[in-house]
């Protein structure tokens, strides 16, 4: 991660936890040193749809895509679109190039790191959609600032995307729901919640293809809420 610039409310100390888990398996890390080089975001430069796919198109970004499924599942639905997914457990970044490999996507472009850092690089209102799932909810009080969901993103969130465009968040963490809500509250001059009723945010809507961890949750009892903000 980069190093903070004083007064930058954008670069926090950590938003993630480890970076790495058991040791990769060695077709796994096969697509690590051959596939992912081949679609990488570059470590410079500005972040665009021509830049990376060649021609303009509509542009999604996913922050901490975990195995990848959803990524890969929006990017095979929608071919004419183009994905950037930033993911910085490396096991995961394996999994998501497995599927990229499987589906023959060629409109998927992933960056092993700090999503902020790319985020910045993308031009202001370039963003079609950016796609939050299932973040960490750092549950501590005295983490509550390594949230994704908090000002300094949400305002850089904004910037990115389109008028018109959208913010979707899950989260099966009450703890984390009640916060995003009270942030996303501060920001109504720049979003607008599209939920009229319980059901609205209570199930996916929209096209929203479910995570491997929000499957999982239901599962386990837990309830996964859904939230889409479109930008004023």
């Amino acid at each position: 991660m980069t190093a903070n610039k004083p007064g930058d409310p954008l670069t926090l100390n950590r938003l993630y936890g480890r970076s790495s888990g058991h040791k990769l398996r060695q077709a796994q890390q096969e697509l690590i040193d051959k596939l992912l080089p081949q679609v990488s975001v570059p470590a410079e430069g500005e972040v665009t749809a021509s830049t990376l796919f060649g021609e303009e198109r509509p542009l999604h970004f996913e922050i901490g895509f975990g195995s990848g499924e959803h990524l890969a599942d929006r990017a095979d639905m929608l071919p004419n679109h183009g994905f950037i997914g930033a993911e910085p457990f490396l096991n995961g970044v394996a999994t998501a190039l497995g599927h990229v490999r499987d589906k023959h996507l060629a409109n998927v472009r992933i960056w092993r790191g700090d999503a902020l850092e790319v985020l910045r690089r993308v031009p202001d209102g370039a963003l079609s959609f950016i796609y939050l799932l299932h973040p960490d909810p750092w549950p501590k009080a005295r983490h509550a600032k390594r949230r994704m969901a908090n000002d300094g993103p949400v305002d850089l969130f904004a910037a990115k995307l389109r008028p018109g465009g959208e913010l979707r968040l899950a989260t099966d963490d009450p703890t984390y729901l009640n916060w995003a809500l009270m942030v996303m509250q501060r920001h109504t001059r720049q979003f607008d919640w599209l939920a009229e009723r319980p059901k609205d945010f209570l199930e996916p809507s929209g096209g929203w293809i479910e995570t491997r961890y929000g499957a999982k949750s239901r599962r386990e009892g837990r309830r996964p809420y859904y939230l889409r903000y479109r930008r004023v």
